[in-house]
């Protein structure tokens, strides 16, 4: 069962301090019975205003970071702060600074998607009763579920209990709103309404730190990523920094791709790809001007010459070796 964020009084003892990283770890490991290391010292740093992509494959060690971050379990080593304020000791503290939608929203399938949004919010002891209906109908709209809300939690589709999780974790302002996978079970409208609901988050200050096995989802959304693989980070930054690290594919449009084709690999190209009337390839350690001029000479009709932007999965699979889910 998932869990959406308790809420405790104290409010005023999370305050990270100008500057200071919204989530900081420092050798964080998590080690279950039996041996299993599914987080391994990791050094991860979450910039205030940021909206933080938390990437890797299901079974990298995201969903045990989450949880670690959150206070619901304890790690085996290593340190996490959360809004500059050491996990799990000051849960009380931090966590009515932060909605959290973790593995799933935690539901009464009996209650309608109202009637659970009234649940939580008279589970803050900060929340104001009279204005009790007022947030949750402001919730449910942000979240498109405004025509639904008198249906029962059990008749929703996977999509709308997510978007329901959300809601719940937006009842009241958040300094820090963590998402576990977010889009899980939307459609592609379902998804964009998402994401832009994320964008306008960070446009009014709140940090976003999302985790997700979806490459796109990622670039698309993101400021910031990490990016994780069997437990370990890999790399961490800007995601335009991170794409930037990648080179970029060489293209080549003409009418002669086979004969192309070959020149490039004569120039020094890697992984050629030939498709139609456009041929790919890594660009080579020379001055590609020189390439053109190669080809030219070799009687290939050029037609398009350029490099591409690196994208996040050439990044990823630069660093990893490996491929990766993009769009699900």
């Amino acid at each position: 069962m998932g869990e959406v964020s308790a809420t405790e009084p104290e409010r005023s003892e999370a305050r990270a301090g100008t500057g200071e990283p919204v989530i900081a770890t420092r050798g964080l490991t998590k080690r279950y019975r039996g041996g299993q290391l599914a987080v391994d010292g990791l050094d991860l740093t979450v910039p205030a205003g940021s909206v933080f992509g938390f990437l890797g494959p299901n079974g990298s060690g995201k969903t045990t970071t989450i949880r670690m971050l959150m206070g619901l379990i304890e790690p085996t080593s290593g340190t996490a702060r959360v809004l500059g304020q050491p996990m799990p000791r000051a849960t009380r503290a931090v966590l009515p600074h932060v909605g959290a939608l973790i593995e799933g929203p935690a539901l009464y399938g009996f209650l309608s998607g109202r009637d659970n949004l009234i649940r939580y919010d008279s589970a803050d002891p900060a929340a104001d009763p009279r204005t009790r209906r007022a947030r949750v109908a402001s919730a449910l709209d942000r979240v498109g579920l405004t025509a639904a809300a008198g249906k029962k939690a059990k008749a929703y589709s996977l999509g709308m209990k997510q978007r329901l999780g959300l809601a719940a974790a937006l009842l009241q302002p958040r300094r820090l709103l963590v998402l576990d996978e977010p889009t899980n079970g939307l459609d592609p409208q379902g998804m964009r309404e998402i994401r832009a609901l994320v964008r306008e988050l960070a446009s009014d200050g709140t940090t976003v730190f999302l985790s997700s096995h979806l490459l796109d989802e990622i670039e698309q959304v993101c400021t910031h990523v990490a990016v994780m693989a069997q437990g370990r980070l890999i790399t961490q930054g800007p995601v335009a920094e991170l794409s930037a690290g990648a080179r970029g594919r060489l293209v080549v449009t003409t009418p002669d791709p086979a004969e192309a084709a070959r020149v490039l690999k004569e120039q020094g190209v890697g992984d050629v790809v030939v498709t139609d009337d456009r041929v790919t390839g890594e660009p080579p350690d020379r001055d590609l001007a020189e390439v053109n001029a190669a080809m030219v000479t070799a009687g290939v009709r050029v037609r398009g010459f350029t490099v591409e932007r690196a994208s996040l999965e050439d990044a990823f699979v630069a660093l990893t070796g490996e491929g990766f889910d993009v769009a699900g």
